[in-house]
């Protein structure tokens, strides 16, 4: 299953109980304000950290750009990718589910 978060885990929980639910072939995609969760230096990023152990982890590179955000400064073992990289990550999994 491909779990994409939306949510900055610094205003929601969302992150949080997504990576508290990843199963085997999960992965997880953070997009939209949820691209601040990757940051290397934050609560949210040594949680990503501590899963990228087992489970991939991508974020959006177009949402990091929008934010102002380096790819220098995300959790090493992140993989940023564009538009079609996220849509080959859904062809590639079952199913979706979305964390609001």
């Amino acid at each position: 299953m491909l779990h994409t978060v939306n949510k900055s885990p610094f205003t929601s929980q969302t992150l949080a109980q997504c990576l508290a639910h990843l199963t085997d072939g999960a992965a997880v995609l953070l997009i939209e304000d949820a691209v601040v969760g990757a940051t290397a230096g934050t609560v949210a990023g040594e949680a990503i950290a501590e899963r990228l152990k087992t489970f991939p982890v991508y974020v959006l590179g177009p949402d990091l750009m929008a934010r102002g955000i380096s790819e220098s400064r995300i959790v090493k073992g992140v993989q940023t990718i564009d538009y079609a990289g996220f849509v080959k990550l859904v062809t590639e999994h079952d199913a979706v589910q979305s964390w609001l």
